[in-house]
């Protein structure tokens, strides 16, 4: 088994676990500097959870408990320092977490001191970009649902991104001290919405105010956190009034890991009393198969349950040994090759983050998946095949960078000063892989942007740096106007980047339009279409004939085409010489980027190649990317296109007293209500689907109805038709803005 024996330099941690019997007290106190050993000590997880479920409070709790901070710090508190994670100053400043953040710690758990690579998400849906690159990354995680708000529409973004990264999770159910907390009505939620097989190994000990401890189910013993800060973890006997709740508990978790686990079923069959350790084992296995995730429970702004957590993340999420990675041949992307987590194997590594920092320059964050890397190393980027010098390797504690010598396979590190993209894969030079890419999801919402004309040099910067750290925003300057339009995930993202303009670029005369919807098109019907280019001029010509048939991408086929068309060629014959096929194809692709009805692009579509011509003196490529182009112009009309525009999950949280008016509000945007229920006795939650479109100003009217009690959050849920009258307004005005931009 291969090891990393690098030492990351002091990580002081509170403790280290000891064994204690009933009604003693164990305390947390300062040990040694945590050092890097087995590779099957490390864990990378992050912490992801629906916005305002407290993430950032328990990250700050665990770097607390580990001894990487000496103080707490709230996300919203009065000193006004702010949680160590949120390091930027309009998350400070918003109470939100705006990009992930890294950091390391220490913690002592079985025996063994664990090294910990910890990412702080963000919860907006506006910035789950973050949370894709994190995941995309990591080898667990930790699911945060709200005792009181339970699962919600993020938390459920959030469950589909670990299934699409096959990232392992144990779950933490937080703000127990909340009134109206229920974590059984959280674990029904789990189970039902998001598909999960998950048992509670904790149980409350008291409600709300008097929340107080956990009993563990499998050892059978109370938990109570005292002390200041919670350091103090006693451990009691079960009180005699949950006592036969936790054997109800414990004795449904060990049915339900012996029909998942079947080295447990037979240590279950054949024993009266499990063992412990028999247990914890199978937790492990069927976490790390993705079969089964332990719910822990507790309140991290009232330092209960956090330590506990911390020794599960040892105990059950998986280390490097225990993933599998892949990566594919450079030269052949159809070829799959496993990734070896040995630091003497050659080196791959992976950049799935690039963010400037004032001192550092830039800095971008790196999973070592094979070998090892030091300072002075050459290394290449496989995006570009360039060759590039390790001038400095960091590990970064939020905005603070530490420099280190080395890192080898399993860890993550930080490069200083290396210009890449994100989403580069770096190797030896030998090695010719690449990782694959991370999913990115398309923008919803655009608006203009412009700067006067001396903060045109920061203005431009400001664009392509924003570019190169998030794949989700984008640029285009339109040829007709010079208009720059950026396009993001919501109207949270897209003020984000225009503050951070006026603040870290000082772009004090930028000016940004409304913001509009991102529509698409698509088609409804099949059509065959049969297209001759011909062009004669003196001397060569253009020649080139398709003939094919569009139609509409099945609805199971459509999560596969979720931005542009599909291209199928079934030619059978030589009438079109293969060299052409790759320029119809582009011909089809360039002209339906902006749809004849709106100007928007078309997606869910299929263009069939079955039949064509060639000349064999006027053809050419130029020619049949112009006959692709032509068949769409002509025949486009005959599928019965229409316009698609973004539908939007939307949830409402406010007090149950403003519901018919918060209803209203909904039902007066065209929103269709999907679900309402109590999360306590004074509030309420909505769930209902609202088109983009309608959505604009809606904070402030929430505002103004719930007297500023009022909060919401969306995400994008699909692409649907939009309304007959609603499409005929958008054409026209389409059409009228064509006219104009002719006749200027």
């Amino acid at each position: 088994m291969a090891a990393a024996m690098l030492r990351i330099g002091s990580i002081a941690s509170r403790g280290t676990l000891m064994s204690v019997t009933p009604c003693s007290t164990t305390r947390r106190t300062f040990a040694a500097a945590a050092v890097i050993g087995a590779t099957e000590t490390i864990r990378n997880f992050g912490i992801s959870a629906h916005i305002d479920s407290g993430k950032t409070t328990l990250t700050e709790r665990i770097l607390f408990y580990t001894g990487r901070i000496k103080a707490i710090h709230e996300v919203r508190g009065k000193d006004g320092v702010g949680a160590k994670m949120d390091s930027m100053e309009l998350e400070r400043e918003k109470g939100i977490t705006i990009a992930s953040a890294a950091t390391y710690c220490g913690w002592t758990a079985q025996g063994a001191d664990h090294h910990l690579n910890l990412i702080d998400t963000p919860g907006h849906v506006d910035f789950t970009i973050e949370v894709e690159r994190a995941l995309r990354v990591l080898d667990g995680a930790v699911l945060v649902c709200c005792g009181v708000g339970g699962v919600q529409s993020q938390t459920i973004t959030v469950d589909r991104q670990m299934k699409r990264y096959e990232v392992p999770r144990v779950i933490f159910v937080n703000k127990l001290d909340r009134y109206g907390a229920d974590p059984f009505l959280v674990l029904s939620q789990i189970r039902k919405k998001l598909g999960l097989t998950v048992q509670p190994i904790q149980l409350p000990i008291g409600e709300e105010d008097g929340f107080v401890g956990v009993c563990d189910v499998i050892a059978r013993k109370a938990v109570y956190f005292e002390g200041n800060q919670g350091l103090t973890r006693r451990i009691d006997d079960i009180p005699p009034a949950l006592s036969e709740r936790v054997t109800q508990l414990r004795a449904e978790l060990l049915e339900v890991l012996a029909d998942l686990d079947d080295q447990f079923a037979e240590i279950y069959l054949e024993n009266d009393e499990v063992p412990e350790d028999a247990i914890h084992a199978a937790i492990r296995r069927t976490t790390l198969a993705r079969t089964f995730s332990p719910m822990l429970m507790g309140s991290a702004m009232k330092n209960k349950g956090v330590q506990n957590l911390l020794d599960a993340i040892c105990r059950y999420l998986p280390s490097p040994l225990d993933r599998k990675n892949t990566a594919l041949l450079a030269d052949d992307e159809t070829q799959e090759v496993t990734l070896q987590t040995q630091a003497d194997a050659p080196f791959v590594g992976y950049a799935f983050k690039i963010q400037d920092h004032p001192q550092a320059g830039q800095v971008t964050y790196m999973r070592i998946y094979q070998g090892k890397i030091s300072k002075t190393d050459q290394i290449m980027n496989m995006m570009n095949q360039k060759r590039l010098g390790v001038k400095r390797l960091v590990r970064m504690h939020s905005d603070e960078v530490k420099d280190v010598p080395a890192a080898a396979a399993g860890d993550i590190i930080a490069l200083a000063g290396v210009d890449c993209e994100s989403g580069a894969t770096f190797t030896d030079g030998k090695q010719k892989v690449t990782c694959s890419s991370m999913f990115v999801p398309d923008p919803v919402m655009s608006l203009s942007v412009s700067a006067g004309r001396d903060d045109q040099t920061r203005f431009q910067k400001a664009l392509r740096r924003f570019q190169r750290e998030d794949p989700t925003f984008r640029v285009e300057v339109k040829q007709d106007t010079f208009e720059t339009i950026i396009s993001g995930m919501g109207e949270l993202h897209l003020d984000i980047y225009c503050e951070r303009m006026r603040r870290e670029y000082k772009v004090e005369t930028l000016q940004a339009g409304e913001p509009k919807v991102n529509y698409r098109e698509t088609i409804t019907q099949k059509v065959a279409y049969d297209y001759t280019h011909k062009r004669q001029t003196g001397g060569r010509g253009q020649y080139g004939k398709v003939i094919g048939y569009f139609e509409p991408v099945p609805d199971e086929e459509k999560a596969d085409f979720k931005e542009g068309i599909d291209f199928v060629s079934k030619l059978s014959g030589n009438e079109i010489p293969p060299n052409y096929v790759p320029a119809i194809e582009k011909g089809f692709r360039n002209i339906t980027a902006k749809g004849m009805l709106s100007g928007n692009p078309l997606i869910h579509m299929r263009c069939v190649l079955e039949d064509g011509a060639a000349h064999d003196v006027d053809s050419s490529s130029e020619a049949f990317q112009a006959a692709a182009a032509g068949a769409f112009e002509n025949f486009y009309q005959d599928a019965g296109p229409v316009v698609l525009e973004p539908l939007m999950q939307v949830e409402v949280t406010f007090p149950t007293e403003f519901q018919s008016q918060t209803l209203q509000t909904l039902n007066q945007r065209e929103g269709s209500i999907q679900a309402t229920r109590a999360l306590s006795g004074d509030t309420t939650l909505v769930e209902a689907i609202v088109p983009l479109r309608r959505m604009f100003g809606y904070s402030s009217e929430l505002r103004s109805v719930t007297q500023g009690q009022g909060e919401f959050s969306m995400e994008f849920r699909e692409y649907e038709h939009m309304p007959t009258q609603k499409q005929e307004e958008l054409v026209s005005e389409y059409k009228k803005q064509r006219f104009q931009e002719r006749a200027a």
